[in-house]
């Protein structure tokens, strides 16, 4: 027998089984008692079976297919997002098709077409920066295409959504500023027509209300595409430290803006923490290897790939039935580092 192509058939004939017991058994029913199953899965293991997912998804009509799309691919905490949906989408058999937008809307709708016509069975999606409605993907979920929405959302549609705590998040790295004593936060974010802006917006002040401050209302920069290009967050910095009274702190959405940051304040002779602190939601690897080492608001990457995936599959496998559209709310974790610890004189 070629073990290369050993089927199911196969595997009933010489256990002595019938075809239907050896699927289910294969599938982990319930349906099947454990002795069975274990000898199932024993003998398919030693004569290394793979299930042949051409004839299934011609026989389900799925393609076992997800299409994903991002913004941009070279992304520390985009990076783990995928490594958090491929280790789902492989474990039960599905292939990841990966798309880029570069925060370009056009870009987004010609992936869309893309991978439609590829004929993939559920979408996982974090819109572009230029995304302000959920439009264009109107369409596609009235054909019934199952969509799960992850970090940047759209509302709009029903549909699961999986993002972090970013109004939590902001709250708590602004409340750590204002506790070591800085009163001029700049927040580098953004555009405002993005959710998860109008979110970290809100949690920063929410921070400085409780705290019974004001805010600086020309401390609030947006970057049209969310710190893809660096001299819109060069051009924001500019900005801020020609004003009559500059920034004591910075606060910074993403990896790009935070990494930008600290950049360009290196290159104009800026010194951390003594100049001036810097703060951000990273996910970028070893911010403790910059000098100084970053105060990161992180986000857990890898759960919300893998909770977006659990969320499509369970979708794709069911979307004939009703359901429930759920919203999940991931916790962030802030990591102080020396960045944002010298101490000041309020």
């Amino acid at each position: 027998m070629n073990i290369q192509s050993i089927t199911i058939k196969d595997i009933a004939k010489a256990l002595n089984l019938s075809y239907s017991t050896v699927s289910r058994a294969l599938k982990g029913s319930y349906q099947i008692s454990e002795p069975v199953r274990e000898k199932v899965l024993a003998y398919a293991r030693e004569h290394k079976y793979r299930p042949n997912l051409l004839a299934q998804s011609l026989k389900n009509k799925n393609s076992r297919c997800i299409g994903l799309v991002l913004c941009t691919i070279p992304n520390s905490f985009l990076g783990e997002v995928i490594n958090g949906i491929e280790s789902v989408a492989s474990s039960k058999g599905y292939l990841v098709i990966i798309t880029q937008t570069n925060e370009s809307l056009e870009n987004e709708k010609k992936a869309l077409d893309h991978l439609t016509m590829r004929a993939i069975d559920g979408l996982l999606i974090s819109v572009s920066t230029e995304t302000r409605d959920v439009k264009h993907l109107e369409p596609y979920h009235e054909r019934g295409l199952p969509i799960v929405f992850f970090d940047r959302i759209c509302e709009g549609l029903p549909t699961h959504i999986v993002q972090s705590d970013n109004e939590g998040g902001a709250f708590e790295l602004t409340k750590h500023l204002l506790d070591q004593g800085y009163r001029r936060i700049a927040h580098i974010t953004s555009p405002t027509h993005l959710a998860m802006t109008q979110e970290r917006l809100t949690g920063y002040r929410r921070a400085y209300k409780e705290a019974g401050l004001a805010i600086d209302e020309t401390l609030l920069k947006q970057c049209a595409h969310g710190g893809a290009i660096v001299a819109e967050v060069e051009q924001a910095l500019d900005a801020l430290f020609t004003l009559p009274q500059p920034p004591d702190a910075i606060l910074a959405a993403s990896d790009r803006m935070t990494q930008s940051s600290f950049q360009y304040l290196r290159r104009t002779g800026k010194k951390i923490p003594e100049d001036i602190v810097l703060a951000g939601f990273s996910n970028f690897n070893a911010p403790e290897l910059f000098s100084p080492a970053l105060t990161t608001m992180v986000q857990d990457a890898f759960e919300m790939g893998k909770r977006a995936a659990i969320l499509l599959i369970e979708r794709i496998e069911n979307k004939h039935k009703s359901f429930t559209p759920e919203k999940i709310v991931l916790p962030v974790q802030l990591h102080v580092r020396a960045s944002t610890q010298q101490n000041i004189t309020q």
